[in-house]
């Protein structure tokens, strides 16, 4: 676990410096907004391009893997779900502490973290796992709450939720990814140089990104942040490594790179889409704060228990 401990560190370490910067504002929230937005519509999904054009769809996708993730991911935001109607709470706050149980910041720290630690055969599983995130769960948040709040669905909503994924860059970098991995064009070496050169700054620009916007957050309603931190931290890679282990079994290595993948600490977008419907966002910030700080330990232990 020692060794796993160093190899995580330096990711942490970087976090922290983004923190550091917020705290002291030497970097203002306008400043990290400006950060975060370019390392999610360009390093990040410049990094997804090139990793998913040099695999194809076969290679990719394992039925079994996403069925063993989202077991595991739905049962956890069942708990949470349950928890928060026995403490009286309504569709929208439940849904986004569910959301904090079960939603990890695969994107920006799990893709990059994973990625060293594995090798580049975690990709594919990475990338799978991010995928099930965000078109199944966070596509219901936006039901749920829609939902809750006009007493039924509309076709507008799931218009939305349609242009939602489609003008995600994430999803996007992805699927033009294999798309041109199964046309079966090789990549020209100076379009494949300049997505390695902006690619690579998506790892320290996210970590940094994430510790700058940690810096705004409260650590408010703490015995919810910090239920909802153990749900994610614990519980969740408990389910997800029962669904992947036992009740849908896949290989080995696949199975140890997605339960540390649903180690990982809350994702910040939900603090986003907490922020956008005005739903219990000093709570999800909380949630975000409260679990990235515990996970310097224990997303360490959840790989090191797991590695084959």
């Amino acid at each position: 676990m020692v060794e796993i401990f160093l190899r995580t560190l330096p990711f942490f370490a970087i976090i922290g410096l983004g923190y550091w910067a917020g705290r002291t504002r030497f970097f203002s929230e306008e400043a990290t907004a400006y950060l975060t937005k370019f390392v999610f519509y360009f390093a990040l999904s410049a990094m997804l391009f090139r990793f998913s054009a040099n695999l194809s769809l076969a290679e990719v996708f394992d039925a079994r893997l996403v069925a063993g993730y989202l077991w595991g991911t739905a049962f956890v935001y069942g708990i949470a779900t349950m928890v928060g109607f026995l403490r009286g709470l309504d569709v929208p706050q439940t849904a986004i502490e569910a959301q904090c149980a079960a939603i990890g910041n695969v994107g920006f720290l799990g893709l990059p973290m994973l990625a060293l630690i594995f090798g580049e055969a975690a990709i594919g599983p990475v990338m799978l796992v991010l995928a099930v995130d965000l078109i199944v769960f966070s596509s219901l948040i936006v039901i749920l709450i829609t939902g809750a709040r006009e007493g039924r669905m509309r076709l507008s909503v799931l218009k939305v939720l349609g242009m939602g994924l489609l003008k995600n860059p994430m999803i996007v970098a992805i699927v033009l990814g294999l798309a041109w991995s199964a046309l079966e064009i090789p990549i020209p070496r100076p379009m494949n140089d300049f997505l390695t050169i902006l690619g690579a700054a998506a790892t320290p620009g996210a970590l940094f990104a994430i510790g700058a916007s940690l810096a705004s957050k409260s650590a408010e309603r703490v015995q919810v942040a910090a239920w909802l931190s153990f749900a994610k931290l614990v519980i969740h890679p408990v389910f997800v490594a029962i669904g992947v282990l036992w009740l849908f079994p896949i290989d080995p290595f696949k199975a140890a790179v997605v339960v540390s993948a649903a180690a990982l600490p809350v994702a910040g977008n939900v603090y986003i889409l907490a922020q956008h419907y005005g739903v219990a966002p000093q709570r999800a910030s909380a949630a975000i704060l409260l679990s990235t700080a515990a996970s310097i330990l224990t997303v360490s232990a959840a790989i090191a228990l797991v590695s084959p």
